[in-house]
C-alpha cells in the first residue's frame, strides 16, 4: 500500500456533486454534501463548489444529466479544479464516461472514504484491512485505475494499493486479495486468542457515528490518551483499556466510527475489528446531540450494528456534546410546525427518556458534565452483568 502523502505542496480544490432524489429532498441532500465536504477536508482537500441536480434516479451513464455535467466541466476548466467528488459510488462505466467529458480526477464517495482510511491506518493490521478493501474496489476498475497508479503521486484518491511494478493482470490482483484475506484470517485467530485470554472481565464497547466524541470519552473513562481530533475516522484500530469504577474492573474498547454509505468492502475487511463490538456485553452508543441530523445518525449506527450481528447486545444511549446544543425558542403566536431547531434540550431529554427502550444519559465529554452520573450508571449495569456471568466472583 502506498504510504500516505502530504498532497504535494498545495491543497487541492475539489468540486462536489450530488443527485437529490424525491425520497431524500433538497435540504437533506445539502446536509449530505456538508458531510461529503467534511470527508474531503479530512482527506486534505479544499471543497470549492457544490453541484446538485434533482432527479428521479441517478443517470446510468453520467450519474447527473449531460447538461449538468457540461456545466460542471465548464466550471472545473475555468477555475483550475483538479478533483471532482461524487456523493455515491460510481459504476466503472459511469466513471469512464464522466472522465471523457471532464478529463480530471473523478472520485466517488467510496474511493474517498478508502483514501481517508488509507491515510489513517497506522498499524500493520489496519493497513492490511484497508489494502484488502482497496483491491476489492479496484478489481472491476482495473482498465481505468492502473493508469492512475503508473506514478506514485500524492493527492486525493491517489493512495491506492500500488506495487513497485504496475500490476495489470487481474489474476495477480485476485492472488493479492486471496493473500490479504489469508493474512487477516491469521491475525483474526491471534485476536480471538487475545480476547479469550482477557480473563473474567465484562467487556464494553464504544460505538457511534464518526466524530461524535467516542475517543474523548474513552480517554475520560480510562484516563488514557487515545488519539482524538475533530476529523472523521480519527480511530481505525481497536483500542482496549482496563477501566476501574469503584473497585469494579471492566474492559472498554473504542473502534472505528460508522458513517452513512460506509463501503461494504470496509465492513467485510474490518470484520475482526468489529468482532470486538459483537462480543461485548454492553454497547455504549455515543451520539452527537448538537448535530442537526443526530437521529438519522442513530439509525445509521443501529443499521450497521444489525448488519454485523450486534443489535441484540444491551446498550446505553449516551447523548454527548450537550455543551454545543443550541435552539431558537419560538414565539407564542408562531403557529408553524416545531422543528429540531425549536426544541429545547430539556424537552429533547424528556422525549428521549420517554421513547428510548434503553438507558439514556446526556453528557458533555468536553466539560465533563454528568460524567459522574455516567460512571454510576455504568457501574450498576456492569455489576449486574458481572454477577450474572461470574456468580462465583460476585460484586456486592
Amino acid at each position: 500500500m502506498i504510504e500516505k502523502s502530504e498532497f504535494l505542496n498545495t491543497v487541492e480544490k475539489v468540486v462536489l456533486v450530488a443527485v437529490s432524489l424525491p425520497r431524500v429532498g433538497v435540504d437533506k441532500t445539502k446536509e449530505y454534501l456538508e458531510e461529503l465536504s467534511f470527508l474531503v477536508e479530512t482527506a486534505g482537500g479544499l471543497p470549492d463548489k457544490h453541484f446538485v441536480q434533482n432527479m428521479q434516479n441517478p443517470d446510468p451513464k453520467f450519474y447527473v444529466g449531460s447538461g449538468k455535467l457540461e456545466e460542471i466541466r465548464q466550471y472545473v476548466e475555468d477555475n483550475e479544479i483538479e478533483v471532482v467528488v461524487f456523493d455515491d459510488e460510481l459504476s466503472p462505466s459511469q466513471t469512464r464516461n464522466i472522465e471523457k467529458i471532464i478529463p480530471k480526477r473523478i472520485i466517488d464517495r467510496t474511493r474517498l472514504i478508502l483514501d481517508i482510511f488509507s491515510s489513517r491506518a497506522q498499524t500493520s493490521y489496519a493497513k492490511t484491512q484497508v489494502e484488502l478493501a482497496q483491491y476489492q474496489y479496484l478489481l472491476p476498475r482495473l482498465t481505468r485505475m492502473w493508469t492512475h497508479l503508473e506514478k506514485q503521486r500524492g493527492g486525493i484518491g491517489m493512495r491506492g494499493p500500488g506495487e513497485k511494478e504496475i500490476e495489470t493482470d487481474r489474476r495477480i490482483v485476485r492472488d493479492r486479495i486471496a493473500f490479504l484475506k489469508k493474512k487477516l484470517l491469521d491475525i483474526d485467530k491471534q485476536k480471538n486468542t487475545q480476547r479469550r485470554n482477557r480473563g473474567s472481565f465484562v467487556r464494553v464497547s464504544l460505538v457511534g457515528y464518526t466524530n461524535v466524541g467516542k475517543s474523548t470519552l474513552m480517554n475520560l473513562l480510562s484516563k488514557s490518551d487515545v488519539f482524538a481530533e475533530n476529523k472523521l475516522f480519527a480511530t481505525l484500530d481497536t483500542t482496549v483499556r482496563k477501566v476501574v469504577i469503584d473497585t469494579l474492573p471492566f474492559l472498554l474498547s473504542d473502534t472505528v466510527g460508522f458513517i452513512r454509505k460506509l463501503p461494504h468492502g470496509l465492513i467485510e475487511s474490518f470484520k475482526s475489528t468489529l468482532d470486538e463490538i459483537r462480543e461485548s456485553d454492553i454497547v455504549l452508543h455515543v451520539v452527537d446531540i448538537s448535530h442537526p441530523e443526530f437521529e438519522e445518525q442513530i439509525d445509521v449506527v443501529n443499521e450497521t450494528l444489525s448488519e454485523i450481528g450486534a443489535s441484540q447486545i444491551k446498550s446505553i444511549l449516551i447523548f454527548n456534546k450537550i455543551d454545543n446544543y443550541t435552539y431558537v425558542e419560538k414565539d407564542e403566536d408562531d403557529l408553524t410546525e416545531m422543528t429540531r431547531e425549536n426544541i429545547s434540550l430539556d424537552d429533547l431529554k424528556n422525549t428521549w427518556f420517554a421513547k428510548s427502550k434503553t438507558n439514556t444519559i446526556f453528557i458533555s465529554a468536553k466539560t465533563k458534565e454528568n460524567l459522574d452520573e455516567l460512571r454510576q450508571l455504568l457501574y450498576k449495569e456492569i455489576r449486574n452483568i458481572h454477577n450474572t456471568i461470574y456468580p462465583y466472583n460476585r460484586v456486592p
